[in-house]
């Protein structure tokens, strides 16, 4: 069996999911082939086969880059949380610099965490990260999705009444910070964004 992955002008990460879910969707044995329009997507989808020990093979036609990827097996993909890690959001944007970039990388992150197989515990949503849980926000879905997954979601509620959002609340829960730092603590690992 043999299936095309058009990822042509998709923006990272996409290329990658769109990738992986094909190599899922086959049984034990078949291919993909995968389109690409850039060196960066070429690369990464590349990684993503070698990491699935499949075989590949790269042309080139014209600015294109087209990837076999040859599937033997692949272990099914299975949900595990990890119970002793915390994801601790701060902010609606990710990293410093441009608010525009920041907010095009938070939305990635959040729909790459969303397709991953392993999650954290909780995120936990902090200062104008609350805005992020609310209506209107650019990551809803994924979170949404996550919350489905079983991920735990928790809005700071100091931070909801400062912004005026408690109302606009459309995932996860309200909590405290004395809750926060007891989940915090508790935590074998704490990511900050």
């Amino acid at each position: 069996m043999e299936k095309i992955v058009d990822a042509r002008g998709l923006a990272c990460p996409q290329p990658v999911i769109q990738t992986k879910k094909a190599l899922e969707s086959l049984g034990e044995y078949g291919e993909v082939i995968a389109i690409v329009d850039n060196e960066v997507a070429r690369d990464n989808v590349l990684k993503l086969a070698r990491s699935l020990e499949c075989a590949t093979s790269v042309s080139e036609q014209g600015n294109e880059y087209y990837i076999r990827i040859r599937k033997e097996s692949m272990p099914d993909a299975q949900l595990s949380v990890n119970p002793g890690q915390v994801l601790l959001v701060t902010s609606a944007c990710l990293g410093r610099g441009s608010e525009e970039l920041g907010s095009i990388l938070m939305r990635s992150f959040f729909y790459s965490l969303s397709e991953t197989e392993v999650l954290p515990r909780r995120v936990i949503f902090i200062n104008s990260g609350v805005q992020l849980c609310c209506q209107g926000s650019p990551v809803l879905d994924s979170l949404l999705a996550l919350e489905q997954k079983g991920l735990e979601i928790l809005a700071c509620g100091t931070c909801l009444d400062y912004y005026h959002l408690k109302e606009k609340l459309c995932v996860g829960s309200v909590t405290n910070m004395y809750t926060i730092i007891e989940y915090l603590a508790a935590a074998e690992k704490v990511i900050t964004l």
